[in-house]
């Protein structure tokens, strides 16, 4: 059978076009030099069943548009869309997946210097979730129309808004199908966090009491909703009246329907004391795990920070053999505190999520995290702090406010 004339296709429209001609001669037809040379649009097809169109002749590639910002020495960051070719090319092991839902995260741009990723851009969203549409040769995990989420690595090229992107196997778990697009991408990067301060860093276990600050943010709300399912007395600090009303009316959507929270801490009011009503609640003895969400490390400190507790007050309400984890990547000890957490016999770990794809040392751990935060989600255990999607073309708005910290909510991207 002779494939049938491209030029059909510009006269009749794609979606006809795709009706009339069956699927095996339809990519015959769109492939080849032999038809681009005729001067006919060349309509490429590609494998996870969408088309694109290109009016000039001998160029194949399709273009996608993607969220990047540029790299430089400034402190303010700057975020474009911008097109770049879709993969052509598959790895033995790699995935191709079409993106449905995208989370924003604020970007770390020191971290690119750290691993020496020298670039003048970076792709902006990494946290995915789509469908599979392509595999490799050698892929033993996962086949076409699999739904599957996963976070994008580092040094990866493709902004996850870009209609497709390359994954390795290994990078991906199954996302349940009672879960949402927009469910699954909110709280796959949360839901890692939590796994890793209480779990991997701070070894929870039933009975302990655990110190959340800033309880109402995205992380916060998720490592409340996670320890208090292992059976952990959870605290939280609220920064305002929103965000303390918001925390009282936690509750778990199975079993009893008593609060999540055993005390909310209202640091917003100059009057409450954080380590006085922690020591209260736990008669003296403090507090076995906290978790920051930053730290005061001087007096004089901008305002956006009047809210974040010093690092001696964390200290003196840390109890014997307890664990402080925290996202302060400054953090700065002085001799005397150094000494109280020896006197106490307590621990201190930095939370950097990051590592578990910078390094494959624990790859077997890393998906199992990344399964049990889906299996979580589907069970109703885990209820993420989202705001309500939003399209493409507003996410360079979003993404500036994500950066600037100004939404309290995670944002995702609905392509």
């Amino acid at each position: 059978m002779h494939p049938p004339d491209c030029s059909i296709a510009t006269q009749v429209g794609i979606a006809e076009y795709r009706e009339r001609v069956p699927l095996t001669s339809y990519a015959q037809a769109c492939d080849g030099a032999k038809y681009r040379k005729q001067g006919y649009a060349f309509v490429k097809f590609l494998s996870c069943g969408h088309i694109s169109t290109s009016e000039v002749p001998g160029n194949p590639n399709v273009s996608m548009k993607g969220l990047y910002c540029r790299l430089n020495d400034s402190e303010e960051v700057k975020f474009f869309i911008q097109e770049t070719d879709a993969p052509t090319t598959i790895g033995n092991h790699q995935v191709k997946v079409q993106v449905k839902s995208c989370a924003l995260s604020p970007v770390d741009v020191r971290i690119f210097n750290d691993l020496k990723l020298q670039r003048d851009t970076a792709p902006v969203g990494r946290e995915i979730v789509g469908t599979v549409c392509q595999v490799g040769p050698k892929v033993t995990f996962f086949q076409p129309d699999d739904e599957v989420v996963g976070i994008l690595p580092l040094d990866t090229e493709i902004s996850g808004l870009c209609s497709t992107v390359l994954f390795h196997e290994q990078l991906l778990v199954p996302k349940p199908e009672k879960v949402s697009w927009v469910s699954a991408a909110g709280a796959v990067r949360d839901g890692l966090r939590a796994y890793t301060a209480l779990h991997t860093l701070a070894h929870m276990a039933v009975g302990q009491t655990l110190l959340v600050l800033d309880g109402a943010s995205p992380f916060g709300v998720l490592s409340i909703q996670l320890a208090h399912y292992h059976g952990v007395k959870v605290l939280a600090t609220a920064h305002s009246p929103d965000d303390q009303k918001f925390l009282e009316q936690l509750r778990p959507s199975v079993g009893t329907r008593e609060s999540l929270l055993a005390r909310v801490i209202g640091v917003w009011d100059a009057k409450v004391d954080m380590v006085e009503s922690c020591l209260e609640e736990t008669g003296g003895l403090g507090v076995d795990i906290v978790i920051d969400a930053g730290v005061k490390l001087y007096d004089e400190q901008p305002e956006s920070h009047q809210q974040l507790p010093h690092k001696h007050d964390i200290i003196t309400l840390l109890g014997v053999g307890g664990h402080w984890v925290t996202m302060e990547d400054n953090l700065q000890l002085d001799p005397p505190d150094a000494h109280s957490l020896f006197l106490k016999a307590a621990s201190l770990s930095f939370l950097n999520d990051e590592v578990w794809i910078a390094s494959t040392a624990r790859q077997g751990r890393y998906l199992h995290i990344l399964r049990d935060v889906m299996e979580k989600l589907s069970t109703g255990t885990f209820r993420p702090l989202l705001e309500d999607p939003v399209p493409l073309y507003e996410a360079t708005v979003s993404m500036e406010m994500v950066q600037k910290r100004q939404v309290r909510k995670r944002v995702v991207v609905q392509l």
